[in-house]
């Protein structure tokens, strides 16, 4: 089954990869994108681009008109430092943006909202690790609440307004197109650092630990997301996946894997811990893998080499 989506955010990293998986599967797609971050390089050919903020009027009313049967939602402020510093711009962008958007959406008749969560952040320091869905929830950054705050908005107005609603929770996403200039990619920071013979910044450690997903990977997900019966059950984690490995990689492991991947000899330097940040983050991808039919099938050095290919061709 396929149809008509629009992708928020899809002139970005993540969001350009779901664009594509969309269309290899037969999709009609329309790109909402400011080009705040994203570049309209990286909007697959095939898609439509309509450049808008999600705030905005225009933006409401594409979602009101377009006839869209899936509103996938990626457009966001992604950087937790970003939110610890300015977090009024962070909810106005992760939650009045957002609730702009699912007005729209209701008012459409979009059958199905995806949005992009964090099971990076949503879940603080938990107990458990690695963490499944239904984990107490305890953010410790506004991004981390603007996320959470995000799914109950989906829950409420999804019931409200007439439209099935299903929150991805990501892991550490990397590869192709990510921004080295981010915060939130160390992976490539990592990649683009070793390029230039540069030394690579270990905040606190090293020894907190992350779950890396290969875009690719999660771009599937989302396919699969879009046609999927939802769960049943009106609790928060019933229409919630965790996208993710499973597998744990602190940041000194992480450095000496990027390293060898590279071929590269690795040279650290220790800066303070930052605020805000987890000491260990990985997620249980059951649910995912029975109810999604998903699993990564990505290597993590497979994909490493790729976004390494990538930065190379970008480089020249």
């Amino acid at each position: 089954m396929s149809g008509q989506v629009l992708v928020t955010g899809g002139a970005g990293f993540i969001g350009s990869h779901i664009s594509e998986a969309y269309l290899a599967n037969g999709w009609e797609v329309v790109v909402l994108d400011d080009l705040s971050r994203g570049h309209e390089k990286n909007v697959p050919a095939g898609a439509r681009m309509v450049r808008a903020d999600i705030r905005s009027p225009e933006a409401r009313e594409l979602l009101a008109t377009g006839k869209f049967d899936v509103l996938n939602h990626h457009a966001a402020q992604i950087d937790v430092r970003v939110s610890v510093d300015n977090p009024a711009l962070d909810a106005d962008i992760n939650l009045v943006g957002f609730v702009n958007l699912l007005d729209g959406a209701g008012a459409g008749g979009v059958r199905r909202v995806i949005f992009a969560s964090s099971g990076g952040v949503i879940y603080g320091d938990p107990e458990v690790v690695p963490t499944p869905e239904t984990s107490p929830k305890g953010p410790i950054s506004p991004y981390g609440v603007s996320k959470l705050s995000g799914e109950y908005y989906l829950r409420a107005l999804g019931a409200l307004r007439g439209f099935e609603g299903i929150a991805m929770r990501y892991a550490n996403v990397f590869g192709p197109r990510q921004d080295p200039k981010s915060e939130a990619g160390v992976v490539s920071i990592f990649v683009s650092r070793l390029l230039a013979g540069q030394k690579l910044t270990v905040f606190g450690d090293g020894r907190q630990t992350r779950d890396y997903v290969f875009v690719k990977d999660v771009a599937r997900a989302n396919v699969l997301a879009s046609t999927v019966a939802v769960p049943p059950g009106g609790e928060l984690d019933a229409p919630a996946f965790n996208i993710a490995t499973s597998v744990q990689r602190n940041v000194l492991e992480l450095a000496d894997t990027v390293g060898k991947v590279m071929g590269k000899k690795v040279e650290t330097e220790f800066a303070p811990p930052r605020a805000g940040e987890l000491l260990r983050s990985s997620l249980d991808i059951g649910k995912a893998k029975r109810v999604l039919g998903w699993s990564p099938s990505h290597a993590f050095d497979d994909g490493l080499r790729e976004l390494v290919a990538w930065f190379k061709e970008e480089a020249r």
